[in-house]
């Protein structure tokens, strides 16, 4: 072991436990929304949605996240209902996506392990109440101050990922110098760890997400990625998001003309990266292609725990 392994770990959920470190888990997205950059609105219908989740676990999926907010590039994401920049979508609109699909789903698979991308407090209760284990929470605690104690209160598990501003603010942001970007992505998530504390979230509940994409520029994504086990040091397992994301695409441009590959060209460079996370650290990974990634994991999971014995080697999903 290097001391950037990941190592086996216990992930408390709001009324189960994961084990992670042993092999990758796999989390499938359903985007619940009209304008997401990976598949903006074949999912918003509800039974689409339902179905595509239940697709997703036939696939291998682990567990589910589901999202009704974008929060590409550019968006309001992050703006609080009645603020002079406004939310993209007021906390009622993301419930009236959301819960029909989590619901649905649990009802055509009760085991499912749901986790809801929000950073809205109303919202997570909502999920949380209809049955989802996990809050997976974008701004890691900063964008709306009642999170912490709502995901303190529900006993949920909860990922806290690392953003650097807003949506909105990305594109005018300065670029970090190489040997910046760990230490700023290392701060931001110490920080959400200390408001976790502060609210009286047990750290056997948390997952720390680096962010990819999330205010880092297309080189910056790839110098956290090589620096990415680092992040270990801060004691709690983590996830890595980097199927699809924009700054795989520029990497292709070299092969569409000097033009960023589109995003339905995205999906083997997705792989790439994504063994690339596990062998540097991660233990689960966030993917809208499941199958593949599912594959693709087996086999970074027989490199990343090659130290560990013929039983992990073997595990089978």
């Amino acid at each position: 072991m290097t001391g950037l392994d990941r190592t086996i770990t216990a992930w408390k959920l709001r009324t189960r436990t994961l084990e992670l470190g042993r092999r990758t888990l796999v989390c499938g997205v359903v985007n619940i929304t009209p304008d997401s950059f990976s598949d903006g609105g074949r999912f918003l219908d509800p039974q689409a949605a339902i179905a595509h989740g239940i697709s997703l676990l036939d696939e291998g999926a682990d567990l589910l996240d589901l999202g009704a907010e974008s929060t590409r590039p550019g968006s309001h994401a992050g703006g609080t209902e009645g603020s002079a920049a406004g939310a993209a979508i007021s906390s009622e609109e993301e419930q009236a996506r959301l819960l029909p699909v989590l619901k649905g789903i649990l009802a055509a698979r009760p085991e499912t392990i749901v986790s809801v991308d929000t950073y809205k407090a109303t919202t997570a209760r909502a999920a949380v109440a209809a049955g989802a284990e996990i809050v997976n929470d974008v701004s890691g605690f900063f964008w709306d101050p009642e999170m912490a104690g709502v995901c303190a209160e529900a006993g949920c598990g909860v990922v806290l990922m690392h953003t650097r501003g807003r949506p909105e603010e990305w594109k005018a942001q300065p670029q970090l110098a190489p040997n910046d970007v760990l230490a700023t992505v290392r701060a931001g998530l110490e920080a959400s760890l200390k408001r976790a504390a502060q609210a009286g979230i047990a750290t056997e509940r948390i997952v720390l997400d680096p962010g990819y994409g999330f205010g880092k520029k297309f080189d910056e994504n790839f110098a956290l990625l090589a620096r990415q086990g680092e992040l270990l040091a801060l004691g709690r397992p983590l996830l890595a998001g980097v199927s699809r994301k924009s700054f795989l695409g520029r990497a292709l441009a070299s092969l569409f003309d000097g033009k960023d590959a589109p995003v339905d060209a995205r999906e083997t460079a997705s792989l790439a990266a994504m063994v690339a996370a596990i062998l540097h650290g991660a233990s689960v990974v966030r993917v809208h292609a499941v199958r593949p990634a599912a594959e693709a994991a087996l086999v970074a999971d027989a490199v990343a725990n090659r130290d560990q014995g013929s039983e992990i080697r073997g595990q089978e999903r």
